[in-house]
C-alpha cells in the first residue's frame, strides 16, 4: 500500500462528510444567515469616530463574513 492510499474503514466518503459537528456548523451558519436577511431596517453604526447609515443585515453580513475568517484561520494555524 502506497503512502497515498489510506486503509478503508468501510464508511462511504458521505459517512465521512456529514459528522455531527459538520451538520451542526451548517445548521448554525445557514440559522445566522437567515437571521442576517431578516433584519433589513436602517442603523447608525459607529467604529471610532466615522459614524455610518447602512442596513443592518449587511452590518451583521460583514460580521459573519469576518467572524468566518477568523475561525476559517485559527482552525487552520491549528491543524499544522
Amino acid at each position: 500500500m502506497s503512502a497515498k492510499q489510506a486503509p478503508r474503514t468501510g464508511k462511504s466518503r458521505a459517512a465521512e462528510w456529514f459528522t455531527p459537528s459538520r451538520i451542526a456548523v451548517t445548521v448554525l451558519a445557514v440559522l445566522a444567515i437567515v437571521f442576517i436577511f431578516e433584519n433589513t431596517r436602517e442603523v447608525k453604526i459607529r467604529l471610532l469616530i466615522p459614524e455610518v447609515t447602512m442596513p443592518l443585515y449587511l452590518a451583521l453580513l460583514a460580521m459573519f463574513v469576518i467572524g468566518a475568517l477568523c475561525g476559517a484561520y485559527f482552525f487552520r494555524r491549528r491543524d499544522r
